[in-house]
């Protein structure tokens, strides 16, 4: 017959509350070791490639330019006597606009009037014996010869004298003026700048990768912030074939006839935005500029698996930076996939991570 063995009460509690102490622990631990395999998952900010469709419209700062601009000058050195025009006056072709003091040059012209009339009175004396044959041919040729050099030299004094007046060469505006009454100038000398005021252009400065897909231009309009209601349409007029010290390409465009531009002045500051045509029609995202990773001379971009839930890394070529910030990435990636947005350089191939829960939209500032 078995015994029954009684324990007591204090040693029956005791154990029951060991084995509760045992039972927490083993929860806790449980509980630690999610909490650290949730710390070792990553989580990333992510965004969707969206195709930039059959064109890209890229914008440039632009500077309005006269197309004709001209700085006259005298043909013969002197000192400067009147300038009748100043800057901004409008000029018409032909008309005034500057003198020299022809004194000296009259002076000269006078004297070469005298020698003119002394040798013509002579050459004609030997002409008229040399019919009578009372004259030789030798005296015969160098009264004739005489004759023809004065009168040269009598026609390029008289044109010294005209040249102390200078006229406007094309109808315009009086850009600057360079010199003043009184100072001396050289010939060829620049007195002032005059331009057109009926052709007036846009000039923008264009990169190298640009200027590589000139062919691809298919239209350009500018606006400006003093006429915000105003877009003008723009036609290339002309582009440099070698790039500058800033390794920019200098374009040229031209309002289209009709364009009504008398608001518009050389030297004011437009936005020109130029489409560019994609090639094939496809194969174009944009993404924003913080998804490249440069890395030994190659940009890639984290692209989510979510199926997986890691990032997986790819080499893209990239094109041009718009206003926004967005990139353009020309292949390596297509529409509607998933790459990471923000910290791309603390991640690696394969690696676990998670998209960040989106902000709401009344949540201001990401404060909740």
């Amino acid at each position: 017959m078995s015994k029954k063995i009684r324990l007591p009460l204090r040693t029956i509690s005791f154990c029951c509350l060991q084995m509760c102490v045992v039972l927490l622990q083993l929860s806790l631990v449980g509980c630690h070791e999610e909490k650290v395999h949730e710390k070792s998952i990553q989580y990333v900010k992510t965004t969707i490639a969206e195709s930039t469709g059959e064109e890209s419209m890229i914008s440039y700062p632009g500077k309005t330019k006269a197309s004709d601009v001209v700085s006259p000058s005298f043909k013969v050195s002197g000192t400067l006597s009147k300038v009748y025009v100043k800057e901004g006056d409008h000029v018409r072709k032909g008309q005034l606009i500057a003198e020299i003091d022809p004194h000296d040059y009259e002076v000269q012209l006078k004297a070469t009037e005298a020698e003119y009339s002394q040798i013509k009175a002579d050459a004609e004396r030997v002409i008229s014996m040399y019919q009578e044959g009372t004259a030789t041919a030798s005296n015969y040729d160098k009264a004739r010869y005489g004759l023809q050099q004065i009168e040269e030299k009598l026609a390029h004094h008289r044109d010294e004298v005209r040249y102390c007046k200078l006229y406007s060469p094309i109808d315009g505006y009086v850009q600057s003026k360079h010199r003043d009454a009184g100072e001396n100038v050289g010939a060829g000398m620049s007195v002032l700048s005059l331009f057109s005021s009926n052709n007036i252009e846009v000039e923008i400065f264009i990169p190298g990768s640009d200027y590589s897909r000139r062919s691809e231009m298919t239209r350009a309009i500018c606006s400006f912030d003093v006429m915000p209601d105003n877009i003008y349409s723009l036609d290339i007029s002309r582009m440099s074939k070698e790039a500058n010290a800033s390794q920019l390409y200098m374009v040229r465009l031209s309002f289209k006839s009709g364009a009504d531009i008398g608001r518009i002045t050389p030297g004011m500051t437009t936005m020109v935005y130029v489409s560019y045509m994609k090639g094939d029609g496809g194969g174009t995202v944009l993404i924003p500029s913080s998804c490249i990773l440069h890395s030994k001379g190659r940009s890639i971009v984290f692209v989510y698996d979510k199926s997986r839930s890691v990032v997986i890394p790819r080499v893209v070529q990239t094109g041009n930076l718009d206003t926004r910030g967005n990139i353009e990435v020309t292949s390596g990636l297509s529409s509607g996939e998933t790459v990471v947005s923000a910290g791309v350089r603390f991640l690696k191939p394969g690696q676990r991570v998670k998209e960040a829960d989106k902000t709401s939209s009344s949540n201001v500032g990401k404060l909740l």
